[in-house]
C-alpha cells in the first residue's frame, strides 16, 4: 500500500497584533485575545512585549490572580521576578520560560528587574481540559542553558522549548495539550520544512524580518508582527526572506471543550467563574 504524501500546511488567515496595555500600565502587542483573533483553542492569548523604554514597562504586573489556564513566559531581553502566594518566588532572564499551571488558583506579580535597557518576549496563556482546572498551582521553569538548541538544516537554527526537532526533545511536557513551541532563526533566503503534530491547532509569528509559509503559487507572505493561522496539512515549509527572519512555531491539541473566561479566570461555565471570583475575594486562592 502507497503511503500518501504528506500535504503542505497552509495559512488559513493572517492576524496583526494590536496594540495593547496590562498590568500597572505595561505596552505590549495583544496577538491572540483581541477583536481579530479571541482565541485558536487551546491557546486564549498571545502577547508580545518588547521596549526600550523602561517607561513602558516598569510598573509591571503586580499581584494578581489566575484559575483554571497555564501561563507560559518566554524572554528574550531583559529580566522579570515573579512572586506568588504560595512561596514561589524566581527571576526569569534571556532565554529562560516558565511554564506555569494556575490550577485551581494562585496569587503572582511579575515585575521588572532593571531599570534601563531592553525589555522583550512573549506571554502565551494556554487553556486546561475541565478535569485539570482545579488541580494543584506548579511550574515548569528553565534557564536558558536547559533549552536545547539544533540546527537542522545549514542556516537554520531552533530553541525547542516544547516538542521535538529531529530526535531533539524540549524539557516541557504537557500531556492534555502536547504542546510544540519553537523559536526558529533562518538566515536570509534560507528554507526549511518541519512537520507540525497531526490535528494540532498551530500558528506561526514573525517578530523579526520577513517569511514565506508554504511552496509555489501556496506560498503566503508573513511580514514582521505578523500571525499565521495554520491548516490544512501538517508539512510546514518555511522561507526567510533577503533580511532573515525570527519566529515561534506554536501548535497544541485542542480540546474542544466549552470555554467562559472573565479576566484573569477561565473556566467551563458561567458558574464556575462567578465562584473563581467568590473564592479569590475570600482568600481561597
Amino acid at each position: 500500500m502507497n503511503t500518501p504524501a504528506p500535504r503542505n500546511a497552509r495559512v488559513n488567515r493572517t492576524v496583526q497584533g494590536q496594540a495593547a496595555s496590562d498590568g500597572a500600565g505595561v505596552r505590549l502587542t495583544r496577538v491572540i485575545g483581541g477583536p481579530a483573533l479571541p482565541d485558536l483553542d487551546p491557546f486564549l492569548l498571545l502577547d508580545e512585549f518588547g521596549t526600550d523604554r523602561p517607561e513602558d514597562y516598569l510598573a509591571g504586573f503586580p499581584d494578581h490572580p489566575h484559575r483554571g489556564f497555564e501561563t507560559v513566559t518566554y524572554m528574550l531581553d531583559g529580566r522579570m521576578r515573579h512572586r506568588d502566594n504560595h512561596g514561589n518566588e524566581g527571576v526569569l532572564v534571556p532565554g529562560s520560560v516558565q511554564w506555569m499551571t494556575a490550577g485551581r488558583g494562585l496569587v503572582h506579580s511579575e515585575m521588572p528587574e532593571q531599570e534601563e535597557g531592553r525589555m522583550r518576549g512573549f506571554q502565551l496563556w494556554v487553556n486546561l481540559p475541565a478535569r485539570d482546572k482545579m488541580t494543584a498551582p506548579k511550574y515548569q521553569e528553565f534557564a536558558p542553558e536547559r533549552i536545547p538548541q539544533v540546527a537542522p538544516a545549514p542556516g537554520v537554527s531552533v530553541k525547542v522549548i516544547a516538542g521535538e526537532v529531529d530526535g531533539t526533545a524540549g524539557p516541557i511536557v504537557q500531556p492534555a495539550t502536547d504542546p510544540l513551541y519553537l523559536d526558529i532563526a533562518l538566515e536570509p533566503g534560507v528554507a526549511w520544512t518541519h512537520d507540525l503534530p497531526e490535528g494540532h491547532s498551530a500558528f506561526a509569528y514573525a517578530y523579526e524580518g520577513d517569511a514565506n509559509v508554504g511552496e509555489g503559487d501556496e506560498a503566503r507572505a508573513l511580514p514582521s508582527r505578523t500571525l499565521a493561522v495554520l491548516g490544512g496539512g501538517e508539512r510546514l515549509v518555511l522561507a526567510a526572506g533577503d533580511a532573515g527572519a525570527r519566529l515561534i512555531l506554536v501548535a497544541g491539541r485542542p480540546l474542544r471543550e466549552p470555554v467562559a473566561r472573565h479576566g484573569p479566570f477561565v473556566m467551563n461555565t458561567k458558574q464556575e467563574i462567578m465562584q473563581a471570583f467568590v473564592d479569590y475575594q475570600e482568600g481561597r486562592f
